[in-house]
């Protein structure tokens, strides 16, 4: 336990009696305490007004250039003429292909090869939940919609498959390729969604290619991190024995890795369709077919209940496949009943190739939530004025405001010394230099107020964040039934678009920042909840009896024990949650945000903001890697004072 004083001991070399004295020094809360003292004078002597920020800032010159360059050779470059076109025309014959195969099965044959495939790889129950949910599909009268949001996820995925896996396996086998590809990947999965779009947009024009390229960028970290993650635990001892044999190097990954590993690339492959079906809702804002735009369309016209229902559609698809892909990897791979049941899912395929069923989902009977949803929140938004106004206007006096006014008036460069000292003592002076170079980034951008603000929301988003998700989190690992009932609703929230979120948030609070940051707690809730609830169920239960044994009451038994010792869990939980909410920065940007937010929507909009916005999305990611180093290097940080 750390005190406040900490005791070394000191030989004195000239006392002859060889008398150890003790001398003290101050211990880390001591040091800390008076470093905030110190920046605390520094503020008040040096702070500045806050101003707005540049709107000719060379990082907004320089990337409007370079739109400016593609513009005019896209025609002419070879870049284009012999690269980036034939990218852009082999991702079009795929989703054609895609789109074929799907298509030409028509409504009821795909429902058949879906349940066929589900049974061979998940077995019957599987199978079942997957052929009710397609027919669910079909009766919210969004069979088509739902069959082109298919057609890209699974366009997406198979490209991140082909790229994802071999690159994961290279990077687990060669470690120079490993440590070259991890920081490369952390800005991919930081990146906000919104920011992909644009450039993708530049380079490929709007439409699928691009929509598909962006959802590629947006999910392939998955792949490859897992892939990677399976194939280094593979036993040594197995693979040594495989080299004693005599097996080469390319047997040793064909016949003992890849087989070892094969569950866990399943679970990538899993992950990587999650992430892809997430991302393709977005991609509906460059005219990407799907549900995307039932979504965006209800968002124009704050229709909740026709949000809700292609929200559930999407929840539905993402369940299927989930299911689908985890009870797989689950099941043996040389199982022979799966055998005959691949037979039969071929005969299955054959005939729905041939019957000709029809393309659109029969029956006029459709059925949906969109009425009964939009009643019951016209009736919130009545009974429940006051009390949403109220918890609106003082979390933003009492929290937001405040915060905002002390960011934006602090001179950068004090900021810059700030995270370099604390985050020296949180995890090292490597994570300082990386968090201090990343915050002198966002004033290096001309962004520094934008940047400010958008770091006082996500502050204020991560507390309510953590709050909520602690609570429900160490309630669930103490009540089992609690966290039964409340695992479907979390699986429903972390599958639902973040478009969404937005639409019961404007209609209870308005267009505002407040609006933007409980649609980034509903976001980020979820995965919190999840892994404080993992990190109090690790704690080893020898421990937890041990302290019952010793006459520790519950309230003590969570304090004094649990919630210690599943300190790395909850720091995890903080950066994620942290993630989650900066990748609903730019979303909340379209209800009133502000800050990169609005920037960066401003600058997929409107064409003279272009630079502006690429650079405001260079600068979500700075504070994502500011604040993801500051998180980490705290969970893990080593002790500096040692006697």
């Amino acid at each position: 336990m750390e005190t406040d004083e900490r005791p070394e001991t000191v030989v004195v070399p000239d006392d002859p009696a060889g008398v150890a004295r003790a001398r003290r020094r101050p211990g880390r809360r001591t040091l800390t305490a008076v470093l905030v003292l110190a920046l605390a004078v520094a503020y008040l002597v040096y702070r500045t007004d806050a101003a707005a920020d540049s709107e000719d800032a060379w990082a907004f010159r320089f990337l409007t250039d370079v739109r400016n360059w593609v513009d005019t050779n896209r025609d002419t470059s070879p870049i284009f003429l012999y690269g980036l076109n034939y990218v852009r025309l082999a991702v079009v014959v795929l989703v054609g292909a895609m789109q074929s195969a799907l298509y030409g099965l028509g409504a009821l044959g795909l429902i058949a090869v879906v349940g066929a495939i589900a049974l061979v790889l998940a077995g019957w129950r599987t199978a079942l939940l997957a052929v009710g949910g397609f027919v669910g599909l079909g009766l919210l009268g969004l069979w088509q919609e739902s069959v082109d949001t298919l057609v890209l996820t699974l366009s997406a995925v198979v490209l991140a498959v082909l790229i994802g896996v071999p690159a994961g396996v290279l990077a687990a086998r060669v470690k120079w390729v490993g440590a070259t590809l991890r920081p490369v990947l952390d800005v991919m999965q930081i990146l906000p969604t919104f920011a992909y779009l644009a450039p993708m947009t530049l380079l490929f024009l709007i439409g699928e290619p691009a929509a598909i390229i962006a959802t590629l960028i947006y999910a392939v970290p998955a792949t490859i991190r897992i892939t990677q993650l399976g194939i280094a635990e593979v036993s040594a001892t197995t693979v040594e024995a495989a080299t004693a044999l005599g097996s080469t190097r390319w047997q040793v990954l064909r016949k003992v890795r890849l087989p070892m590993a094969r569950p866990t690339i399943v679970l990538a492959v899993n992950q990587t369709i999650m992430m892809a079906l997430s991302m393709v809702v977005v991609t509906a804002l460059i005219d990407a077919p799907g549900l995307g735009l039932n979504i965006i369309f209800a968002l124009e016209r704050v229709n909740v209940g026709a949000a809700f229902d292609a929200g559930l559609a999407i929840v539905v698809l993402a369940i299927v496949l989930d299911r689908v892909t985890t009870k797989a990897s689950l099941r043996p791979a040389g199982d022979r009943v799966r055998r005959v049941w691949l037979i039969v899912l071929a005969a299955v395929i054959v005939a729905a190739a041939v019957i000709p069923f029809s393309r659109d989902f029969p029956g006029d009977w459709r059925f949906s939530f969109a009425q009964p949803v939009n009643d019951a929140t016209g009736w919130a938004e009545v009974h429940w004025y006051d009390v949403t106004e109220a918890i609106k206007n003082t979390i933003t006096a009492v929290l937001l405001n405040p915060l905002e006014t002390l960011l934006t008036t602090t001179p950068w460069w004090l900021l810059v010394a700030a995270v370099l000292v604390f985050g020296t003592l949180a995890g090292g002076w490597r994570t300082a230099v990386i968090a201090a170079l990343a915050t002198a980034g966002l004033s290096g951008l001309g962004l520094w107020q934008h940047s400010m603000q958008t770091l006082a929301t996500v502050l204020v988003a991560t507390v309510m964040t953590m709050l909520i998700g602690v609570l429900l989190g160490v309630f669930s690992a103490r009540h089992d039934r609690f966290a039964g009932g409340l695992r479907p609703v979390l699986d429903a929230a972390q599958t639902m678009p973040s478009f969404v979120y937005l639409l019961p948030a404007v209609a209870f609070f308005g267009a505002s920042r407040f609006t933007a940051i409980v649609a980034a707690v509903i976001y980020a809730v979820p995965p919190v909840v999840r892994l404080v609830e993992r990190g109090i169920r690790d704690v080893p239960a020898t421990v937890v009896e041990a302290a019952r044994s010793a006459g520790s009451t519950p309230r003590q038994l969570l304090w004094k024990v649990q919630l210690p010792m599943a300190r790395g869990g909850l720091m995890l939980a903080t950066n994620q949650g942290i993630v989650m909410v900066l990748a609903m920065v730019v979303v909340g940007g379209l209800v009133g945000a502000g800050a990169l937010g609005y920037d960066v929507v401003a600058g997929f909009a409107q064409r003279e903001d272009f630079g502006k916005g690429l650079a405001a999305g260079l600068a979500i990611v700075l504070l994502g890697i500011l604040l993801d180093r500051l998180t980490q290097g705290f969970s893990q940080r080593k002790k500096v004072f040692r006697s």
